[in-house]
């Protein structure tokens, strides 16, 4: 999502706390708000049910209750379903009730005054109780783009970005990380979060770089253990389950040359091999919702492809739970500023279900009004969106439990959840070189710190934090990198802090350079005309280089950035991404009470004109996807290709399976596993491909020669200990054929 301008479960077991509006009390405000003008809202039911109404008892099953709620709603009540507006678009605010809007957003720049976690649930606390101020009750779902936390509530715990929470390699981690999001979340009475983002990123000058996981389509996919974190095993169940969103469906990372909202122009077999996979893996954890891009696949933009949202998404994966658009996106579809009854039809006929207006919702509505009664848009259509979206509604107990549980509050930046955060961080850093062992520094060295984001919680946390691109400065509570250092050390007047470098003379044990990019989202956060350091940065190394004394830098940045011509000059590298609030986490490894375990989750490019580059794409990046030093590793200079192993026979076996095919071509796995007794470092195995051609292959080299496809381990997998496994995967075109692969290793 942009701007802020942005982007059968069991009832909801909540505690007392998240009180229930009665039945009285919605009648009574009801008649508040409809005595209004009714030239300018839609058509209304005659009066407010009585208490008791199947959809109204929790212990049938859900779909019952949504086939009787269905059958009460007028055309005006589920066209308010599939409407999501802005909450500070709704002018006057009882137009929530009066149009029947089903959800209420919060866009990137959008906040309360005060901004606390107490005002956040306030606001949606008076937000629910004018929609349940409606005949039939209906319950808003409000969402929100927390993408590496609560983002938008100064004093949340932020966690680091994506590329971040990628380079832990620890999915375990990242559904814990979801779970406490979900709490912080709830504690504010939101319901419903815009998070995560699936999307494998292939080009490093896209500005939403910092939101994937990982370059390779596994990676992600291992991380959407974090949709588990939101809602938990089953949706509701949970007191603090929030509704998670796969975005942004699809193929928004492969873009041409990383233009944001661009064409990503592959083939099919392509498309599906690297960015369907994690969303796949969404669906199967159950999913509640998926947002679509705004890029557009070989010239369709996605918001108009039903063959991508109907026959894929929903029938071919099974997904069952409601497809919503991006910010204003279906207004784009046209190129034109302003919606058109042929831009909402093309849309919801494709698949959409919810669309995120966000602002001129009567002319929306109006115009979604008049595809429908003329047969534009079908009624089973209509239906088909409202049963997906009130199943969740259902789903997640908003019909007994509405208002906040205040229970939450509390959490939002609680101790538990900032501690948990300083792990993510540690987890998360790279170590890309440590000449010298010069890394872990001694605590009682005599250290210089220097670099616009040692001091600067706002460059350290990035863009989505306290409003939509981000900005420098103390935007929010938490621990610098250079608080951090000092926290550690054993006497902190041993270190100094110049943000310039100036002042440094050959007297200190090394030098921390923490430096990188300023905050920035999407569409500013496109580089296309480089990727190196800026002139502040270039001028403050300079100095520091010019003491002689050791230079550690320590890169705060959402991607790989080119620095290959000053690496040279650097004794130590240390790859931070974008940590978040806990900057302690950067001095527990820079200290070594905590090794650095982090991989990188991208191929870090010799320059920018590399770009793109990829694991398995024949390039030779300065530092290959998985790489990553820790303490103990003789010092080395950046790496050379992985060595082709020296394969002997009857180490390992390799199992083949078709994972899906289509017309003219499909997509395998092969698991190796180390059956020997010893550690394997090294495999390869090779098959006849009886007359196939593999299109792409991902966790491995390829090659081909008469007729047989041979793939040996990529740099991160090629290690297994007796019984461990790795998988690779491919596209080919041809059948795949019942293949029986042979498998080799060192």
């Amino acid at each position: 999502m942009r701007l802020s301008p942005h982007h059968d479960g069991a009832a909801r077991r909540f505690p007392s706390a998240r009180r229930r509006v009665t039945a009285a009390v919605a009648v009574c405000v009801a008649g508040l708000v409809l005595s209004g003008p009714a030239t300018a809202v839609p058509e209304r039911a005659a009066a407010a049910p009585a208490a008791g109404l199947p959809y109204q008892d929790a212990s049938l099953p859900v779909a019952d209750r949504v086939n009787d709620l269905l059958s009460r709603m007028t055309l005006d009540d589920k066209l308010g379903q599939m409407t999501q507006i802005e909450k500070d678009a709704l002018v006057p605010r009882s137009d929530l009730a009066a149009y029947r809007i089903g959800s209420v957003l919060s866009g990137g720049d959008s906040t309360v005054s005060p901004n606390n976690a107490q005002t956040w649930a306030d606001t949606y606390d008076s937000l629910q109780q004018t929609a349940l101020a409606t005949p039939l009750g209906i319950p808003v779902i409000y969402g929100i783009d927390a993408v590496h936390g609560h983002n938008a509530v100064r004093g949340a715990t932020l966690y680091p970005h994506n590329i971040g929470l990628g380079a832990t390699r620890d999915p375990a981690l990242v559904q814990r990380v979801g779970r406490a999001v979900a709490e912080e979340i709830s504690g504010t009475g939101i319901d419903w979060d815009f998070a995560p983002c699936l999307c494998v990123a292939r080009d490093v000058r896209w500005g939403r770089t910092y939101e994937s996981y990982g370059e390779s389509p596994e990676l992600p996919s291992a991380m959407t253990t974090f949709v588990t974190g939101l809602q938990g095993d089953t949706l509701g169940a949970d007191p603090a389950s929030v509704l998670a969103t796969a975005k942004h469906y699809l193929g928004d990372g492969g873009t041409t040359a990383g233009v944001d909202q661009g064409d990503t122009q592959l083939s099919e077999a392509e498309l599906r091999a690297i960015h369907l996979p994690p969303f796949k893996e969404a669906v199967r954890r159950g999913v509640g919702s998926v947002m679509l891009s705004y890029s557009r696949w070989n010239g369709v933009r996605s918001h108009a492809d039903r063959y991508l949202v109907t026959d894929v998404l929903k029938g071919e994966l099974g997904f069952t739970g409601f497809v919503v658009s991006d910010w204003a996106a279906v207004d784009q579809l046209d190129g034109q500023s302003g919606f058109t009854g042929a831009e909402i039809s093309t849309a919801v006929n494709a698949g959409v279900d919810m669309v995120m207006v966000p602002h001129d919702y009567k002319k929306f509505l109006g115009l979604l009004r008049g595809e429908v009664t003329a047969g534009r848009i079908p009624q089973a259509r209509v239906d088909d969106a409202n049963r997906r979206i009130l199943t969740k509604k259902f789903q997640l107990g908003l019909f007994e439990h509405p208002l906040t549980d205040r229970s939450f509050t509390a959490t939002v930046g609680s101790a538990a959840h900032r501690s948990l955060a300083r792990q993510a961080v540690r987890e998360s850093q790279v170590l890309l070189k440590n000449d010298g062992g010069v890394l872990p520094l001694a605590k009682s060295a005599r250290l210089f710190v220097a670099g616009k984001s040692a001091d600067d919680i706002g460059n350290q946390s990035g863009g989505w934090t306290v409003g939509w691109q981000g900005r420098s400065g103390p935007v929010t509570d938490g621990t610098t990198v250079l608080q951090g250092i000092r926290a550690a050390v054993t006497d902190p007047s041993r270190v100094t802090y110049d943000r310039y470098g100036n002042g440094i003379d050959s007297g200190y044990t090394a030098a921390v350079a923490v430096v990188g990019e300023t905050p920035y989202a999407e569409g500013r956060g496109d580089r296309p005309g480089g990727l190196g350091l800026d002139q502040e940065d270039l001028g403050t190394l300079a100095r520091l280089k010019a003491s002689g004394v050791p230079v550690v830098v320590v890169l705060v940045s959402g991607r790989p950035l080119d620095i290959t011509a000053q690496l040279p000059d650097w004794k130590a590298l240390l790859a931070s991404w974008l940590p978040g609030t806990e900057g302690a986490g950067v001095a527990d490894v820079l200290f070594g009470d905590h090794a650095p375990t982090g991989k990188l989750p991208m191929s870090w490019m010799r320059g920018a004109s590399q770009e793109p580059v990829n694991d398995g794409d024949g390039k030779t990046p300065l530092f290959p996807y998985g790489y990553g030093l820790t303490y103990g590793n003789a010092p080395e200079p950046p790496p050379a290709p992985t060595p082709t192993p020296t394969p002997s026979p009857g180490v390992c076996t390799a199992t083949f399976r078709t994972a899906s095919s289509w017309q003219g071509g499909y997509q395998a796995e092969v698991t190796v596993e180390n059956t020997g007794s010893g550690a394997l470092t090294g495999w390869t195995v090779d098959w006849d491909l009886t007359g196939a051609t593999v299109t792409s292959l991902w966790n491995g080299t390829l090659t081909t020669a008469q007729g047989r496809a041979t793939v040996r381990n990529a740099a991160f997998d090629g290690t297994l200990s007796p019984g461990a496994k790795a998988t690779f995967g491919f596209t080919a075109t041809g059948t795949s054929g019942t293949p029986t692969p042979h498998c080799a290793g060192t």
